[in-house]
């Protein structure tokens, strides 16, 4: 029978290539943003694009992404297998192997000739910047130490270098960048190519990866252990640049010991508010002239009880720009976060006439920053001080940025007809599922011996399966059940995949598939559904504000305004 030529390419996500690849989901996401002849997206959505599997195979093999990161691959499992969920000391080890220096806890034999093999081929940077890569993913599915996602290093660099616009600050050369909380040094190492790097971060183990990383790729870095805001290293130090994505809501910063540091230009940061404790440490180090760039929580810009100090923010004009990024970016949390801009004025700047609010919020997490993903002229508002400065002190973006409808009607009428589309679709994909007996006969095997013994792979966003003999959707439907559910639920009620006690059922690889088409097309329904969700608030939103705008009218006025004309028409015959 010949193919039939009307039917729809295959399509994959960006899940899909990273297993192709063999590699992570942030992989993908950084050959989006290099390449300049990675496929584009031919369909799904901005948040969940699909691309062409035969385009992706072709980049693929022309690439040899593949076939380049295999070995890769075995020395990360290497590494697992010697270290567990320890993998800042493994990338410490891999650090100081690369560098022939000494380490506490040296790769074993495996991994070191794995690493030796792989570094005959590759750049060491290079090499070490991918293993890092797979630390970062690895420890944000796991739960462990919060760690600078890639995707929030690339906004943050973003911003760095085109702050003169968007914050207003003068066109200067830095020569200096200071992160206080540099963990493994993702942001300071980053943001500004040939400037000195001053970084302070509490963890030994962080730290040291950070160095290694500075000493791998040329970076001129000086560092030190410790708390930042109980003890200073660089007390006297005035940066060009401050980059900083700050520990959230740690309740004993040392606020007892700090009263009257002078660091509190705009006052005492209360209790509750570490993170305006940062704002001020980090507005403390940044020279005249220059300017400091953190990563905070959302409702840092609304709290009450950080109003006075917000106030002063603004008050004063050290405020540049507040801007709105979209959730997921976080390796700790999936909430949305701000980025602040702050700047310090130096001598005879003119007083700032406005701040400037960028509401990203509904963007791609991983296209912010690419050259064709700029905020937009609707994602932007330039906003007076005096219009902050009321009881709220609010500098949350979306409170001034206002959507922009060019056409109302036409824009409600087609997104309701998206609508009754997407309505079908979730019906289509929501599988007929018959009644069971109950219970599953079969033996259960522990998802911990799957890793343990290199037929699952831990390393990306989800489990994937590194073997023919099982079905990935298989596994990761089972390791959904309520069973599973609640052993992966802190008690903070944040999941984490527990790889230890996690277990399912065996199956026989066509059972397996069985179960995993269903688990699939539940899959594909519940992303779906979030994205009927999030058309849904559009819709709403764009209903309410052309109601009270008077650009739309209820069903009711529109009959009555149609019927007394007719009836006018008639009356005039």
């Amino acid at each position: 029978m010949a193919a039939d030529e009307s039917a729809p390419a295959a399509v994959v996500t960006a899940a899909e290539i990273a297993r192709l690849a063999g590699v992570t989901r942030a992989a993908v996401s950084n050959w989006r943003r290099r390449h300049s002849d990675f496929p584009r997206p031919a369909a799904g959505t901005a948040t969940s694009p699909l691309f062409a599997l035969t385009e992706v195979q072709q980049w693929l093999d022309r690439q040899g992404k593949g076939r380049e990161t295999s070995a890769e691959v075995d020395l990360w499992h290497e590494l697992r297998a010697q270290y567990g969920d320890d993998l800042l000391t493994a990338l410490g080890a891999v650090g100081a192997r690369l560098l022939g220096t000494a380490v506490e806890q040296p790769l074993a034999e495996p991994a070191a000739a794995a690493l030796t093999a792989l570094s005959a081929e590759r750049d060491a940077h290079a090499l070490y910047a991918d293993l890092v890569e797979r630390c970062i993913a690895s420890t944000t599915r796991s739960g462990g130490e919060p760690m600078t996602t890639l995707a929030l290093e690339r906004i943050v660099a973003a911003f760095t270098g085109s702050a003169d616009d968007a914050a207003g600050a003068s066109d200067r050369t830095i020569g200096t960048v200071y992160d206080p909380a540099c963990g493994i040094g993702t942001l300071l190492l980053t943001a500004v190519p040939g400037a000195h790097r001053y970084g302070q971060e509490l963890n030994p183990a962080t730290a040291a990866i950070a160095e290694f990383r500075a000493r791998l790729d040329g970076r001129t870095a000086t560092l030190a252990c410790g708390d930042s805001l109980r003890k200073d290293a660089f007390p006297d130090l005035r940066a060009d640049l401050v980059v900083c994505d700050p520990p959230v809501g740690v309740p004993d910063w040392g606020r007892d010991d700090l009263l009257l540091d002078p660091r509190w230009e705009l006052g005492v940061p209360p209790r509750s508010e570490s993170e305006l404790a940062w704002v001020q440490h980090c507005y403390a180090h940044t020279a005249p002239g220059g300017r400091a760039l953190l990563v905070l929580p959302s409702s840092v810009a609304y709290r009450k009880t950080g109003r006075r100090i917000r106030a002063e923010l603004v008050r004063r004009g050290l405020l540049a720009s507040v801007v709105a990024l979209p959730p997921g970016l976080m390796s700790s949390h999936s909430q949305p976060v701000h980025l602040w801009i702050l700047r310090r004025p130096a001598q005879g700047d003119p007083a700032p006439t406005h701040i400037r609010m960028i509401d990203l919020s509904t963007a791609d997490p991983d296209g912010i920053g690419m050259k064709d993903c700029a905020p937009t002229p609707e994602q932007i508002a330039d906003v007076p001080p005096v219009d902050i400065l009321d009881d709220d002190v609010d500098l949350s973006p979306s409170r001034y940025v206002t959507p922009h409808h060019g056409d109302y009607p036409v824009e409600y009428a087609a997104l309701r007809v998206h609508i009754q589309s997407l309505a079908k679709d979730l019906l289509d994909l929501l599988p007929e599922l018959p009644a069971g007996p109950g219970r599953i006969e079969a033996a259960p095997m522990g998802l911990g011996d799957l890793v343990r013994g290199g037929l699952v792979d831990l390393d990306g966003s989800e489990p994937t399966s590194r073997t023919d003999q099982l079905d990935t959707d298989y596994l990761r439907g089972f390791l959904r059940s309520a069973a599973n559910t609640r052993r992966s639920t802190t008690a903070s009620g944040t999941l984490r995949l527990n790889a230890s006690g996690a277990q399912l059922p065996q199956m026989d690889i066509g059972h397996q598939r069985e179960y995993g088409e269903a688990f699939r097309r539940l899959a594909a329904f519940e992303e779906l559904l979030r994205e009927a969700a999030a058309i849904g608030d559009r819709v709403g939103a764009l209903a309410y504000d052309g109601l009270t705008r008077g650009a739309l009218l209820p069903p009711s006025a529109t009959s009555a305004s149609s019927g007394k004309s007719e009836s006018q028409e008639a009356q005039d015959q």
